[in-house]
């Protein structure tokens, strides 16, 4: 069958010969007479066609209720309709509306068209799940394992999560998995990137507005919390909301309830919330820039991601996932990704992480066009003579090496500035790398990591004339984390134009 169709209408007639015209092109059809019948089917269908005047309820409130716990696209229809009505429907995420008396023609295209936007939106999902950018947490070190292990055991509680780690390592992707693990797996999945939201809009975001409550409130708008009840709601970013919201936040999770701006009445609302950082709020809370109740009400479990800089034995699982589907999403022919060019790989700090090495994988797979790429291609795309850092133990599946690995980009003076292992005869430290010495300024591994990175964001900011939405894409960074990352590095990119 091409698709289970949920018929909701009142009129008999009206679904006996919509019944017949689907039945015959192969679809399978249900149908109710009442919203209430409708709504116990909802799990079963792949589109409702929905009338907008039922006995029980009126249509328009029965789409709002479908998109609290479905995304199946549903179509109104209507006899009587106004254009008021139709532009509420499409507000509320109506894929189409259908005005009665309407020709068969009509209704089998809108139905293939509803069909064919959600086989393609699910058939992207699955695709990007498989290469990376919304699905599976690879990986076979300690610290990934133990991820997995977390996820697991808590995504089937009530309890709410705090994931850390730096930016790319896959919060949102383990906040999914959550939810996908869960039993509200088929309610909403809602995110909020509490950094992009500016401070004076971010409590309409999250708890809503009534229509007036302030300039260009010209309606009544559902905040995130709403939208995602019966769901979760994922808090990226959490550390950088505004004192004055932290404090908001609390009490709705205190009380389960929440009151629109400018409204005087509250709802309840039942949201599961995970939340993510890259920032210590730990030391936020001694600064009082963090609430401390509100982190211990966050922080029922905490799972934080490791830098792929301290687990290099999953970059080739990584690498050879990303190798084989990218390669079909772009059409390539998958390659092999030469031993000396996998090394360069583990060798790298990465400081974007999972993120930047999947953008990297794609750029080479790109620019070799179905050849295995080599370690000068990937040079000439990460710029810039290639540093080297010392390994001295790089695990590569169950073999330990110890060698000198170069650094794309890495620039001269840097804690990974290269260090070449000795080779003179009856040296007892021949062909073993030492690390580097830290410097005065680099006394500690933070300060060694802050240093190394200030010096290549330097470095590549100078690059591209100081535009950081180009240093940006480069290093597989958001722009507004770059920002972050600059002004607490101190870094001014007016410096570098």
């Amino acid at each position: 069958m091409p698709g289970e169709i949920l018929i909701i209408d009142d009129e008999v007639a009206l679904v006996r010969s919509l019944r017949s015209t689907l039945e015959m092109e192969g679809y399978g059809v249900l149908g109710a007479g009442t919203a209430g019948e409708g709504l116990a089917q909802l799990a079963e269908c792949d589109l409702v066609l929905l009338d907008v005047r039922l006995p029980d309820r009126n249509g328009i409130e029965v789409l709002a209720d479908i998109r609290k716990k479905s995304d199946v696209p549903v179509v109104m229809m209507s006899a009587h309709a106004t254009i008021a009505d139709a532009v509420r429907a499409t507000q509320l995420g109506a894929h189409d509306f259908l005005e009665k008396p309407f020709a068969t023609e009509r209704v089998l295209l809108l139905v293939r068209n509803a069909l064919l936007v959600r086989r393609l939106e699910t058939d992207r999902a699955e695709l990007e799940a498989r290469a990376g950018v919304g699905g599976q947490l690879l990986g076979e070190s300690v610290a990934m394992r133990r991820a997995r292990d977390q996820i697991r055991l808590c995504a089937g509680t009530p309890g709410r999560v705090l994931i850390t780690g730096e930016t790319g390592t896959g919060k949102e992707m383990v906040a999914r998995a959550i939810h996908a693990q869960s039993e509200r797996r088929s309610a909403p999945w809602v995110a909020v990137n509490c950094a992009a939201v500016p401070h004076d809009l971010i409590e309409s975001e999250l708890f809503g507005h009534e229509k007036g409550a302030f300039t260009g409130a010209l309606r009544t708008r559902r905040g995130k919390f709403e939208q995602a009840d019966g769901g979760t709601l994922f808090l990226d970013e959490i550390g950088d909301m505004p004192a004055h919201m932290q404090a908001k936040l609390l009490r709705v999770l205190e009380e389960g309830e929440i009151e629109r701006v400018g409204g005087d009445r509250r709802l309840r609302v039942d949201v599961r919330v995970v939340s993510a950082t890259n920032r210590e709020l730990r030391a936020d809370i001694a600064a009082g820039r963090f609430r401390e109740d509100l982190y211990h009400r966050l922080n029922v479990v905490n799972i934080h991601l490791a830098p792929l800089r301290e687990r290099p034995a999953d970059i080739p699982v990584l690498v050879g996932h990303f190798v084989e589907t990218l390669s079909k999403l772009a059409g390539l022919r998958a390659v092999e990704i030469a031993a000396d060019l996998m090394l360069r790989l583990q060798a790298r700090p990465w400081p974007g992480n999972v993120r930047e090495l999947r953008n990297t994988i794609e750029r080479l797979l790109i620019f070799s066009q179905g050849r295995a790429p080599s370690a000068a291609l990937l040079d000439e795309i990460l710029g810039g003579t290639a540093g080297t850092r010392a390994v001295e133990t790089l695990e590569l599946g169950s073999t330990s090496l110890g060698t000198s690995w170069p650094v794309p980009g890495a620039p001269l003076g840097s804690p990974y500035e290269s260090v070449a292992p000795s080779t003179s005869e009856g040296d007892p430290g021949a062909g073993t790398a030492e690390l580097p010495a830290a410097s005065a300024a680099a006394a500690s591994l933070r300060q060694a990591v802050e240093e190394f990175e200030r010096r290549h964001i330097l470095e590549r900011l100078r690059a591209h004339g100081g535009q950081v939405a180009a240093t940006a894409r480069e290093l597989g960074l958001e722009r507004s984390h770059l920002y972050k990352k600059m002004r607490a590095l101190g870094i001014d990119p007016d410096s570098t134009r």
